[in-house]
C-alpha cells in the first residue's frame, strides 16, 4: 500500500488515551492521532522516530495520523487499520505464495452473527476463510511476537476458525509483521497463555498459520517475504 502522500519525520513525545500521540516536530509540538489500540509494547520510548501522515480534512480535528515507529533500529507499521489493506494487495498481487491466483477476494465477510473475518476468497469453488493479525512486537533479535497483550478476542476467532473448517471451508490466519529484518515469528505465549494453548489446538484442526513480513518505508508498505513460525 502506498501512501497518498510523503510522511513528515518527528520525534515520539508520549502517548495517552489511546488514541493520541504527542510528537516534536522541528520546534512544534503536535497531537496526532493513534490508529493502534492494542499495548504497543516495545515501541512507545520517548525520542523514538516516527513518520506521520498529514490529514487535510477540515472535519477532522487531528491533522496528523501516526503510521510508523522507528524502534530498535527497525521501521514498524503501527496503523492496525493498514493490515487488511496491506493484505488484499497482496493477495491480488500474488504475493503470498500459498494464496495465488484467487479466483474471488471478499472483505469483511460474517461467518455467523457474532463474528466476521477479514476475508472470504475462493479458488476452484474452495472458500477459505482469512483472518489477518498485526504483528508489531520484537524482543528477541529478528524475531517477531504476537500478541503484545492479552486477547480474548483472538482466542475467539482462533475457535471460530475451526467452526469454519468444520462446516467445509478451508482457513488461514495470517501473522502481519510490520517490522522491518524479522526471519522468525514466535506467539508471545508468556504474555497471553491462553492464544498460545488455541493456537496449538487450531493447528492440530487444521487452521493454516502463515507469518509473512512487510517491506516498509516512508512511501509504501508491502508483503515482502515468509518468514519461519518457529513455536513447537
Amino acid at each position: 500500500m502506498e501512501f497518498t502522500k510523503s510522511l513528515i519525520k518527528g520525534k515520539l513525545i508520549k502517548r495517552y488515551k489511546r488514541f493520541f500521540v504527542d510528537v516534536q516536530l522541528d520546534k512544534e509540538i503536535i497531537t496526532a492521532h493513534c490508529p493502534n489500540t492494542g499495548s504497543m509494547k516495545g515501541l512507545l520510548d520517548e525520542g523514538n522516530e516516527v513518520y506521520l501522515l498529514k490529514n487535510n480534512d477540515p472535519k477532522r480535528k487531528l491533522k496528523y495520523g501516526l503510521e510508523i515507529i522507528k524502534a530498535q533500529n527497525n521501521l514498524v507499521g503501527v496503523n492496525t487499520h493498514m493490515a487488511n489493506k496491506i493484505v488484499n494487495h497482496g493477495l491480488s498481487n500474488n504475493l503470498i505464495k500459498e494464496l495465488k491466483n484467487i479466483d474471488l477476494i471478499k472483505s469483511e465477510v460474517f461467518f455467523n452473527k457474532e463474528t466476521r473475518f477479514d476475508f472470504l476468497i475462493e479458488k476452484n469453488r474452495q472458500k477459505s476463510f482469512i483472518e489477518v493479525k498485526n504483528v508489531t512486537l520484537s524482543r528477541e533479535k529478528k524475531t517477531a511476537e504476537f500478541p503484545d497483550a492479552i486477547t480474548s478476542r483472538g482466542s475467539k476467532h482462533l475457535v471460530t476458525l475451526i467452526d469454519a473448517i468444520k462446516k467445509g471451508y478451508k482457513t488461514y490466519l495470517i501473522f502481519l509483521v510490520q517490522i522491518q529484518n524479522m526471519e522468525y515469528f514466535k506467539i508471545a505465549k508468556d504474555i497471553d497463555n491462553e492464544y498460545y494453548k488455541n493456537y496449538l489446538i487450531a493447528k492440530k484442526a487444521g487452521v493454516n498459520f502463515l507469518a509473512y513480513r512487510c517491506k516498509i518505508s516512508s512511501k509504501k508498505i508491502l508483503i515482502e517475504k515468509k518468514i519461519k513460525i518457529i513455536n513447537e
